[in-house]
């Protein structure tokens, strides 16, 4: 969002610009290439806007994968310490065992 608010204001910089380099802020009316150089900034804020959306929302996406990726690996490392733990103490119990045969 900020990089569109920021491609938006450069565009009306350029626009507001060019506008005074042909007419010097001096209109007396109206006129269709008034209204196409309108409709083509419009057109560009758009083109831009869209190309930025998109490529943002791409890398949102991503990142989201990622930290649901890194949440389920967390997920699995808690799962395989405690079947080492498990492990473990079965361990120790049958060594106990084996130390202390009952018979």
């Amino acid at each position: 969002m900020k990089g569109i608010s920021i491609t938006g204001l450069i565009l009306l910089a350029v626009s507001a610009l060019l506008f005074y380099l042909t007419t010097d802020f001096t209109v007396n009316r109206i006129e269709i290439s008034h209204v196409m150089g309108v409709m083509a900034g419009i057109g560009i804020g758009l083109i831009i806007g869209g190309m930025i959306g998109y490529v943002s929302k791409g890398s949102a996406i991503k990142a989201e994968q990622q930290r649901k990726e890194f949440k389920q690996l967390q997920k699995d490392k808690e799962e395989l310490e405690k079947q080492a733990a498990i492990i473990a103490q079965r361990e120790a119990e049958l060594e106990y065992q084996n130390k202390n045969p009952q018979i």
